[in-house]
């Protein structure tokens, strides 16, 4: 069968989609994945045909002045999201009409699941949901930014904060969907209160994380499915530079350090307090300067640390003592599985819920605010993490999480619902896979 997979946003929320899809070639769909052109690279090296998706948040996030000072945590900062969005989705009718071109099934992952709803309602096809987040009301704390003394609250003070935020989100999105995509597919709009105003659906949810991490919610419907998280096979491929093996090889485990596409942090500060910090202690640290994060200009003289650029998680984060990052789901959930604890310092968005819930499950220390990061925070943090209760605790974590299968329970769930056939039969539209970006 042929699935189109829509996804945008940074390589957090493509990267998982890829891994989805290679598992279903494996077991010989035919796959393309509409995204940005930034990730097109990631989509075609792995055998999947790659389809164009405008929804460029790299340079929006190297570009925009405010957001390096603020996140996306503001109403000023909501209105820009809106504004971005509705701008992106001008072209996003065409686009995915031509990537779900004799598709037989379609998927949408987060904010771009109305776009692939829509389109399977203008060409009659079914259609899944994916989210990488719990998006839905529940017990826990929502994803919308809060006060550290929120996170304590009772299950229905969460829910009740759970529908708000929902209600939130779809004014951030209705614009690009109530006033650009639907007309553009010749469908009228979603009738109110909207379609993200209830927990019921006639479609398929996958939520693509663990549920070691994020329970389901007793109250969630059926058509919920918390699969575990999607991860690519490990990077048996990659090989380290001569440098990076020498300075692994050359001491005690160091301390990862990055953060992703997070380009509103203090970058020449955090890296300072970094270098700071290794020399007072001693410490060693491998700082990922990522596309958003880190600068490596103020420690290019400190033998105790080492500047990578990109080096596979699942490859580097096993071979490290803990982890400093942002706390975006992807990050979180590698350095989880890598049974090593976290720092985190978040930013915006989902980042605070995934530090709450690690430091729950006691694999972290409370959050550091990237306005509050000083050398004194810092080495208490450390000090958390080099405790052998943490440690423990996050082992025993990284144990349970290598043993679910995120990608197989997704695709036993898509088969069972009766969206895919197990081992087609026949693939006679079969087009050769990672054909490349098209012309449309």
């Amino acid at each position: 069968m042929r699935v189109t997979i829509f996804t945008i946003g940074t390589e957090g929320d493509v990267r998982p989609l890829v891994a989805l899809g290679v598992g279903l070639a494996r077991k010989g769909h035919i796959i393309t994945i509409a995204t940005d052109k930034s990730c097109a690279d990631l989509v075609t090296a792995h055998g999947l045909n790659y389809r164009p998706l405008s929804g460029d948040f790299r340079s929006w996030m190297h570009e925009d002045p405010d957001l390096h000072k603020q996140g996306l945590s503001t109403p000023d900062m909501a209105r820009k999201f809106r504004d971005r969005l509705r701008m992106l989705a001008e072209d996003w009718p065409r686009q995915g009409m031509a990537a779900a071109a004799d598709a037989d099934l379609l998927i949408g992952n987060g904010m771009v699941f109305l776009l692939a709803d829509s389109i399977a309602e203008r060409l009659d096809l079914p259609v899944a949901e994916t989210q990488l987040v719990p998006t839905l009301p529940s017990r826990n704390p929502p994803l919308m930014p809060l006060p550290r003394w929120m996170y304590r609250l009772p299950g229905a003070a969460n829910r009740l904060l759970g529908r708000l935020s929902r209600r939130l989100v779809w004014s951030v999105m209705a614009p690009a969907y109530q006033e650009v995509v639907r007309p553009g597919l010749g469908l009228d709009p979603y009738t109110a209160p909207g379609p993200l105003s209830g927990i019921q659906s006639r479609h398929l949810r996958l939520f693509g994380y663990s549920p070691t991490l994020v329970p389901p919610d007793p109250e969630w419907p059926d058509t919920v499915q918390v699969t575990g998280a999607w991860v690519l096979p490990a990077s048996s491929e990659y090989k380290p530079s001569p440098e990076l093996t020498t300075f692994l090889l050359s001491g005690p485990r160091p301390i990862y350090a990055g953060f992703g596409s997070m380009t509103n942090i203090d970058a020449d500060a955090l890296t300072g307090t970094m270098a700071r910090v290794a020399r007072e202690t001693g410490r060693r640290f491998v700082l990922a300067t990522g596309w958003g994060g880190l600068q490596s200009g103020e420690i290019a003289d400190c033998p105790l640390i080492h500047v990578v650029q990109h080096v596979p998680h699942d490859w580097l984060l096993p071979l490290m003592a803990a982890a400093i990052h942002h706390g975006g789901a992807g990050t979180s959930i590698a350095a989880a599985r890598a049974g090593i604890p976290s720092i985190i310092v978040p930013v915006f968005g989902d980042q605070p819920f995934w530090a709450s819930r690690l430091q729950r499950l006691g694999a972290a220390p409370p959050p550091i605010r990237r306005s509050q990061m000083t050398e004194a925070r810092l080495q208490k943090a450390l000090r958390a993490v080099e405790d052998p209760a943490m440690q423990r605790a996050a082992a025993e974590l990284g144990q349970r999480l290598r043993r679910e299968d995120g990608v197989d329970t997704a695709i036993g769930t898509l088969e069972a619902w009766g969206l895919i056939r197990s081992n087609p039969a026949s693939l006679d539209r079969q087009t050769t896979p990672g054909a490349g970006p098209s012309s449309h």
